[in-house]
């Protein structure tokens, strides 16, 4: 969803950080220890959302050479791809963050430019058919479900758009209450968990009351919530590698800072 010279920044300080001093990942996160990293093993391309299914991981990707959007079946142990679908829809060809509701996994498939078009769809797990396609008159860049609503950020997240999924033509529009463009977010705990670039060198994770959608905590990241991230309770995930690039694995030292 971000910028291209902004990513390209992002992911060259990552790569150039990681593979350099391993030793600073436990820095890297506020109040949280690097515990690991998974290589994606299969062909990706410009990485944006992660989600997390029992012993799979779910990721999305852009091609912008061919136009294309994909999402991708990982094994979480292996880091192999097991499965892929294009999610490519005419001029909306740009998949964002992610969420998992049960059997239902909801990525936002958008134009990529500013205040266009996107396509809230509803795959099943299991079978990778499409169930439902909300429209939406806005780029949508990332989304999370949580009962029989979602929260999707628009370009660089500056509005939280609030739909229920059970009667989509009415939607509530949030202006985001933090100063971070969030890439990828989830519901945990009953909160909005969402992160992303604040500038070119640092992002935050940030945790929002529900349904006021107010700024609850934040926690500075450093470059590494440029586009994909996944939480499981104290366990934070993020992906802001491109192709065959790797899954931080960090786990929050404070136990409120999921829940808090």
């Amino acid at each position: 969803m971000m910028r291209t010279g902004l990513t390209i920044v992002l992911l060259l300080l990552a790569s150039l950080s990681v593979a350099a001093a391993p030793e600073p990942f436990d820095e890297a996160i506020e109040g949280a220890r690097f515990h690991g990293a998974i290589t994606l093993d299969g062909e990706l391309f410009h990485v944006q959302g992660l989600e997390l299914q029992a012993a799979r991981m779910w990721v999305t990707s852009v091609d912008r050479a061919t136009r294309r959007g994909y999402l991708h079946e990982v094994d979480r142990v292996s880091g192999r791809v097991l499965r892929r679908i294009d999610l490519t829809d005419g001029v909306r060809y740009h998949p964002g963050g992610i969420s998992i509701d049960g059997r239902s996994l909801w990525v936002p498939v958008a134009e990529l430019r500013a205040n266009s078009s996107a396509m809230l769809v509803e795959i099943d797990t299991e079978t990778l058919a499409v169930r439902r396609r909300i429209p939406v008159a806005d780029h949508i860049g990332c989304i999370a479900a949580h009962g029989r609503w979602l929260v999707a950020g628009n370009w660089d997240s500056r509005l939280l758009y609030v739909v229920d999924r059970d009667d989509p033509r009415h939607m509530r529009i949030v202006p985001n209450p933090s100063g971070t463009r969030y890439q990828d977010m989830k519901f945990v705990g009953g909160r909005l968990v969402a992160g992303g670039p604040r500038t070119w060198w640092n992002g935050t994770v940030d945790w929002l009351d529900w349904p006021a959608l107010t700024l609850r905590r934040s926690i500075r990241a450093g470059g590494y919530t440029a586009e994909g991230m996944a939480v499981e309770g104290r366990e934070l995930y993020l992906a802001p590698e491109d192709g065959r690039g790797r899954v931080f694995h960090f786990r929050l030292d404070d136990p409120t800072s999921a829940h808090a």
